[in-house]
């Protein structure tokens, strides 16, 4: 938003870091109005070595830190807004992903690896298989979550057995683990994490709100590489150089007093503090959280149950159901970058409003597998229902109504497990800005969409925790004090049958796209994975050989 010369005297502002999946913004708040006054943007590369990895840059993803705090704090001085007046500055990160770094040089000791990466699936069916019954629900008692490549104890233990460098600095005592948050703060000693992403590693017990020596045990990892863990709303430490610095320095000294998980920030940006309040962010992925209050509910129906936030040292924990979806804005992306169909993100939009259906063709979009409610690794991507009539424009519509169903099956199971349902769902994150996409949201889940006219609600959870925070205290959280939020509605403007109907073969799709690979390919000894690695080929083959064999056996039976 855009702030005119007679708006130099705000009062106190407040900062937020979101560093997300795909970008990076630094974006300034006003701490009495919660009104957006600046903001800087910077897109994050990925890599894809192999094929199921996903990686990030560590050094990038600082410098797009850097670059993002520096032009956001020239866009406020050329507005006429003192920079000084800015009192915190939060964190709010994507969670699971997962790095070390060396705590003497400060060097990452190898990529950031993303939370959405299936490299350490072998590893996950392995610890499975040594579970009482093969239940990948083993750990959920203390962690909320099943074992699953999504979490950052598996990465941390594939980087400890195959990255020499990581391998020795650990024995060498000079590994420091850490989620994105902790390699953001990490400054002068300050080595910590808040409890939000603390309980996305399956390291940490979400009932005592500290790390797990049986868990940490489980995976072998020792507790010593931990970042110690906070609450989400206190200091951390001070803007000190070289980390988190403008090239002007005009950030220095400015406490660092919120942290929370991207999805955790988006609940308290959505101001959902009330035990049942829920929200859907729509991001890389796609997270629906509902804020079950005090006590951790643990799902009998494919949900996680996650720490919401705590907000202060001597505050209790609130907790979390959550359904995660693996792959939402990303299906834009790769119909952008790896099919070509659209040049912009905004197209998208434009091309599926051009035919107004899917024409019968339905997109699962399981990447990296499916995440909730199935939690299914070996699920590939398939799309269905293909006639010669069918065209880009129809992929494209098929596109966000795979967004919209796959936010139905984690909302259908949070409404099981809650038994109450929800009347509306909150929305947020930059696909929001797609109004096909809500209009289809309100149509398949046959309740109004509900969407705040300030679309930043992650960065802004994290600015309202960095300004409540002892010792900075300029931003109030009780309800009294909240700023009203205004919002735009999308109502159902189908029939609950039409609904129903397209949904059901949204379910038949994914059961297609089920059980798609083995877990452990095979290398034909070249590095390359051998056909019998697909399971359905593999039979084929092995079915055809011994259909072979056995007839040259017969026929050598039977004389002519």
């Amino acid at each position: 938003m855009a702030a005119s010369s007679s708006r130099v005297m705000l009062g106190p502002l407040v900062a937020a870091i979101d560093q997300g999946t795909s970008s990076t913004r630094f974006l300034v708040f006003n701490a009495k109005t919660a009104e957006l006054l600046s903001h800087h943007q910077v897109e994050i590369n990925q890599s894809f070595p192999k094929e199921g990895w996903v990686e990030e840059d560590p050094k990038e993803i600082l410098q797009s830190v850097y670059e993002c705090m520096e032009r956001t704090c020239e866009k406020l001085t050329q507005l006429n807004i003192d920079i000084s007046n800015i009192k915190a500055i939060g964190v709010t990160n994507q969670r699971e992903t997962t790095l070390v770094w060396d705590k003497e040089t400060g060097e990452p000791l190898y990529n950031a690896i993303v939370w959405l990466d299936l490299r350490t699936q072998s590893t996950v069916e392995r610890l499975i298989n040594k579970t009482p019954g093969r239940n990948k629900n083993h750990l959920k008692h203390k962690t909320g979550l099943p074992i699953s490549t999504y979490f950052s104890a598996v990465k941390l233990r594939w980087l400890m057995d195959n990255v020499d460098e990581v391998a020795e600095a650990v024995l060498t005592h000079r590994a420091m683990f850490g989620t994105v948050d902790s390699w953001l703060i990490w400054s002068g000693g300050v080595h910590c994490t808040d409890v939000t992403n603390a309980s996305r590693t399956m390291l940490f017990n979400i009932h005592t709100l500290d790390w797990d020596p049986e868990l940490c045990n489980y995976f072998d990892i020792p507790m010593e590489i931990l970042p110690k863990v906070r609450s989400s709303s206190e200091i951390y430490g001070l803007m000190v150089s070289p980390h988190c610095l403008c090239k002007s320095g005009s950030l220095s000294g400015i406490p660092i007093s919120g942290c929370l998980g991207d999805q955790s920030a988006a609940l308290v940006g959505q101001m959902c503090f009330q035990e049942g309040q829920a929200k859907n962010t729509y991001g890389t992925g796609c997270f629906l959280l509902r804020n079950t209050g005090a006590k951790p509910v643990m799902s009998d129906h494919g949900l996680l149950t996650t720490v919401a936030y705590k907000l202060g040292r001597d505050k209790p924990a609130c907790y979390a159901l959550e359904g995660s979806v693996a792959i939402a804005g990303a299906v834009v992306r790769w119909l952008k970058d790896n099919l070509g169909i659209i040049q912009t993100s905004t197209e998208l939009e434009k091309l599926a409003a051009s035919v107004g259906t899917s024409y019968g063709c339905y997109f699962v979009p399981a990447f990296s597998g499916l995440y909730a409610p199935y939690w299914e690794p070996s699920a590939r991507g398939i799309i269905c229902g293909l006639t010669q009539f069918t065209n880009k424009s129809h992929l494209a519509f098929a596109a966000l109504e795979a967004v919209c169903f796959q936010t139905r099956e984690i909302l259908d199971a949070m409404n099981q497990d809650s038994g109450i349902p929800l009347t509306q769902l909150q929305v947020d994150g930059g696909m929001t800005s797609n109004r096909l996409l809500m209009q289809l949201q309100a149509d398949i889940l046959c309740i109004p969409v509900v969407k705040p006219s300030m679309p930043e609600t992650t960065a802004l959870g994290a600015a309202m925790a960095a300004g409540a925070a002892e010792g900075v205290s300029v931003w109030s959280l009780r309800p009294e004090d909240l700023s009203e939020v205004t919002s735009e509605k999308f109502e159902p403007q189908i029939n609950p049958e039409e609904s129903e109907f397209r949904y059901a073969r949204w379910k038949k799709a994914v059961q297609r796209a089920m059980n798609w690979e083995t877990t452990e390919p095979i290398s034909n000894g070249n590095g390359e994975t051998s056909i019998f690695s697909s399971v359905p080929l593999g039979f084929y083959i092995l079915g055809s050989m011994l259909m072979l064999i056995g007839a040259k056996y017969i026929a050598g039976q039977c004389p002519l």
